[in-house]
């Protein structure tokens, strides 16, 4: 089955993009709540760690 599957993407034009894309989609996705995460205030952090017991 899996064999199949992969001839048949491979007689697909352009379907290496697909990938790449997907990789950069990640990338920026990691990148970005990283960089929010660290970004955070203190006061930001105390109030969304007692979220759970409210």
């Amino acid at each position: 089955m899996l064999k199949y599957i992969k001839n048949h993407m491979a007689t697909i034009d352009g379907i290496e993009i697909y990938p790449i894309f997907s990789l950069l989609l990640f990338t920026v996705f990691f990148a970005v709540v990283t960089w929010k995460v660290i970004s955070l205030r203190k006061t930001e952090i105390k109030k969304l760690e007692n979220t759970p017991f409210d």
